[in-house]
Parts: C-alpha cells; structure tokens; sequence
C-alpha cells in the first residue's frame, strides 16, 4: 500500500517537473514497500540510494528551469534544496554505518518532505515559470 499518492493538487503545471515528482513518488512508494515486507538492508540501501540520486538530478532541473527564466527566488529554492540533500544523504550515510534502519517514522518524514516541498516551495514558482512559457 502506498504511503504518498500522486494527484493532480501535487502537479505544478510544468510537464516534466511533474513526471520528475510523480517518479520521486514511486520510489518513495518502493522504499514504504520494501521496508513494509521485510526486505534486507541491501535491498532498502540500493532503493535509498536511488531515491537519493534521483533527488539530486530532480533539484538540478529543477534549479536549470528556475535560472535559465530568472525565477526571482532561486535562491530561497536553491538553499532548501542542499539542506534537503543534506538531510537525506545524513540518514543513508547513518544507514551504511548500521546506526539507522528505514522506519515508519523516517517513511513519515519522506512523505512529509516531498509533499511540503512541492505543496509550499514548488508551487510557488508555477505561475512565474507558466508566465514564461515554461509547461
């Protein structure tokens, strides 16, 4: 059973940002379900891992459309994402070291993260880039 579902009050109105969001979804889905079940450590890391480089190549994007159409709160944007990696690549560095397991509790936090994050910082942007002709 999934912990996140996509729905159209997630989309931001710009074609790929959304495809992106609807595949960080998915893998936020697969974790839930792997932890859900049982599934090893390795299965859970190799899942965390791309969860995490994933992440990484949606913010770049992300940060490419906002720069190349001049979204005046790049900044702001830019500054949440790298303490939103941080905080992901923390929890999987304590992961390897055997000090964190995968837990309702950080499931929790995914969600959370993901959903806030597009519900407060992204939708922001959405006129202005929709204004720029960017859907």
């Amino acid at each position: 059973m999934p912990i996140i579902t996509w729905s159209n009050d997630l989309s931001v109105n710009i074609k790929e940002i959304d495809s992106q969001h609807k595949r960080l979804v998915d893998l936020i889905n697969e974790l839930h379900d792997a932890m859900s079940v049982g599934k090893g450590n390795a299965i859970l890391g190799k899942i965390l891992s791309d969860l995490i480089g994933y992440t990484k190549t949606h913010f770049a994007d992300e940060e490419r459309i906002m720069q190349v159409n001049g979204y005046p709160d790049f900044s702001k944007n830019k500054l949440e994402h790298d303490k939103l990696t941080k905080e992901v690549e923390e929890f999987k560095n304590q992961f390897d070291a055997g000090k964190a397991v995968v837990s309702i509790e950080i499931m929790k936090f995914l969600k959370n993260w993901l959903s806030n994050h597009i519900m407060k910082s992204d939708k922001q942007y959405t006129q202005f880039l929709n204004s720029k002709g960017v859907f």
